[in-house]
């Protein structure tokens, strides 16, 4: 707790600071505090994208951000900004902020934090951004721009990776002073997502502030648009925010194009980092061919594809079965899975179906847009792959757009505290999770309290792996583990092992003498073949040792 406390009390400066130049580059921003913190963020998550280019994100990048961000923050007097909080306003912010960096303490037990994003975040501070790392672990080819954002900060000042829990002390210090209340409560459902550098949690975050901005046009509609876009880059599901600040630009505020260069930019230098990492434009979609030597072979994008789609039914059929679905049994099987994920799909369908008829009764402009692009975002997924957590944002979106009029301070605080002691002890005391929804799959991953929690996060330590080589690639994989979350570098996951393999492929490092030049994928040899056939024996050979 006292960790990330602590983080918290050096980045929020420094975020603040670097919201003042991000604001003077772009000449507009949310008003408020909170406002130039998440202009920082913006800003700085674009220097280290550029940076993480031709620079690892070690900590010879972050020791000057840091004071760059602190010098422009006493600076120019920002500390005078946090004078607009009274007594109460402290009271009450401490208040959640402790409940935060509680539950931002406990061990992360998200899959994704394991087999994405700590791999992810590893090698952008031991390389940087690296050509055709897709070809060695697909997942790695997404690279989210909020990981390279946690990267840059995980050296000194966030070395948990706990940004996810500042990021929800910057949202409440938003909620409290612009008296958005109703936002509150969100938070108790969002300290889930803050154990891990989710992007989850911020898109969701985003994708709040952008509503609340938009709803009451209180913020210059370029900035919104820039922010939406970045919150795109965050995670690509996000699709539906920049349209809507798009439709909001042209169709209420009547705004000049020429003033959305800064967010197109913004979404030429994510296009430019996933054909960097992944070959094409946007990740895992293989549309728009440059024809770059380093992209994925077509079958492991064919594998990938059918998993996803297999996802989408919660691995409950097979490949086989799902092509022999009919055009009823696709959605038939998506609302009659077993466990909690059915229920869900449902409640998203009722709850889409009720925010249009809401739309239709309100014959609000904004509403309108905002209801055209959830149902572009919506018929999106469903169409790549409809699993819940693509479309959980829908959810806290149409809620806050129905609930906004009717939660005072009063209300909301009482939701929150409720919610609050509700999640903390699914936290404290897994097993009740466990037990009455074991389903949530992620359950079975969560740690209990322990007393360090008090002064510094949990996190899990494996570090047992086997060392192999095939071609040029000297690579390591975890041992009797299907993560490579502390492996060192280059590192596989099993699985990806075994769909090379399968597709008689493997990843090459383009020059042995300097890994941060790339890689590609070859086809194998029969010698090679030989070696592979031998590296998946040991590693399920492993599997049967004691």
């Amino acid at each position: 707790m006292l960790t990330i406390l602590l983080s918290a009390v050096i980045l929020i400066p420094v975020l603040m600071g670097w919201g003042n130049i991000t604001s003077a580059v772009l000449r507009s921003c949310i008003s408020g505090m909170a406002g130039k913190i998440l202009s920082g963020i913006l800003g700085v998550s674009i220097v280290f994208t550029i940076l993480a280019f031709f620079h690892p994100l070690n900590i010879y990048i972050e020791i000057p951000v840091l004071l760059i961000g602190l010098l422009f923050f006493f600076k120019d007097h920002l500390y005078k900004e946090f004078s607009v909080f009274s007594k109460r306003d402290y009271g009450l912010i401490l208040m959640i902020a402790l409940i935060i960096v509680f539950c931002g303490s406990f061990y992360p037990f998200v899959l994704d934090h394991f087999g994405y994003y700590i791999p992810t975040i590893k090698w952008l501070t031991e390389f940087g951004i690296v050509k055709g790392i897709s070809n060695l672990d697909l997942t790695l080819g997404q690279m989210s721009v909020w990981h390279i954002f946690q990267g840059g900060f995980s050296n000194v000042s966030d070395h948990f990776l706990r940004i996810n829990a500042i990021l929800l002390i910057i949202y409440t210090l938003y909620i409290v002073e612009k008296k958005t209340w109703v936002q509150l409560v969100f938070i108790p459902v969002l300290l889930l997502f803050s154990q891990s550098p989710s992007p989850d949690l911020p898109v969701i975050v985003f994708s709040l502030i952008i509503l609340n901005e938009i709803i009451k046009k209180t913020a210059p509609a370029p900035f919104l648009f820039c922010l939406s876009v970045f919150a795109f880059t965050i995670k690509p599901t996000m699709i539906w925010l920049p349209v809507l600040s798009l439709l909001y630009s042209v169709f209420i505020i009547k705004s000049n194009l020429k003033k959305l260069i800064p967010g197109i930019a913004v979404a030429f230098l994510f296009f430019i980092k996933n054909i960097y990492t992944f070959g094409y434009p946007v990740f895992p979609v293989s549309i728009l061919d440059f024809g770059v030597s380093w992209k994925p072979n077509p079958e492991i994008l064919k594998i990938s594809s059918r998993f996803a789609i297999q996802k989408t039914y919660d691995m409950q059929y097979s490949d086989e079965e799902i092509q022999k679905f009919s055009p009823f049994d696709y959605i038939k099987n998506w609302f009659f899975l077993k466990g909690i994920k059915s229920k869900i799909n449902i409640l998203f369908i009722i709850s889409l179906t009720a925010f249009i008829i809401f739309t239709l009764f309100k014959k609000n402009r904004i509403t309108t847009l905002i209801c055209i692009s959830l149902i572009i975002k919506s018929i999106l997924v469903l169409l790549f792959s409809a699993q819940y957590r693509f479309f959980t944002d829908v959810f806290f979106a149409i809620f806050f757009i129905l609930l906004m009029d009717y939660f005072n301070k009063k209300t909301s605080i009482v939701i929150f505290s409720v919610l609050s002691i509700a999640v903390i002890s699914f936290l404290s005391l897994p097993a009740i999770l466990q037990t009455y929804v074991p389903s949530f799959r992620p359950g079975s991953f969560m740690g209990k309290f322990e007393i360090k929690q008090l002064y510094e996060p949990s996190e899990y330590h494996y570090n047992k792996f086997q060392s192999y080589k095939i071609g040029n690639l000297q690579f390591n994989i975890a041992k009797k583990y299907p993560f490579s979350f502390d492996t060192p570098l280059p590192a596989i996951s099993e699985s990806y092992l075994y769909n090379d393999v399968k597709a008689g492929i493997f990843p090459q490092r383009i020059d042995e003498k300097n890994i941060r030049k790339g890689f590609v994928w070859k086809t194998l040899n029969d010698q090679e073949k030989k070696e592979a056939g031998k590296i998946i024996n040991s590693i399920n050979n492993s599997y049967k040792q004691k």
